[in-house]
């Protein structure tokens, strides 16, 4: 078992938010992360998604985004992040993504 930790996926399949404009890097940033994943990381792994998931601003937009990483392999950890807005209830999140994630509470900030 391996233990990767990614952050800052800023997920915007719903949303107008491409990240290509802050450069050629990011132009189909999305698949490579499914590439560079798939080439990776194995069903026994835990992937840790360390925030700033999605672009989302309604839970409904975000649970589009999580299609993106169901099919992946690996047991995955999610952490809220700061700009994590559709992210309302822990509740309500562990309810619709708990097959798929792991949700984790967020720490608070010393």
């Amino acid at each position: 078992m391996k233990i990767y930790a990614i952050s800052d996926l800023h997920l915007s399949t719903r949303c107008e938010k491409p990240m290509d404009i802050f450069g050629k890097g990011w132009e189909n940033y999305i698949e490579n992360i499914k590439n560079d994943w798939r080439q990776k990381v194995c069903d026994d792994d835990v992937v840790l998604l360390c925030g700033d998931f999605s672009w989302a601003m309604q839970t409904e937009d975000a649970m589009a985004d999580f299609d993106v990483l169901k099919e992946l392999k690996g047991k995955k950890v999610l952490v809220r992040g700061n700009h994590d807005y559709w992210w309302k209830s822990i509740g309500k999140l562990r309810n619709r993504a708990d097959k798929l994630f792991f949700v984790a509470k967020r720490q608070p900030e010393i």
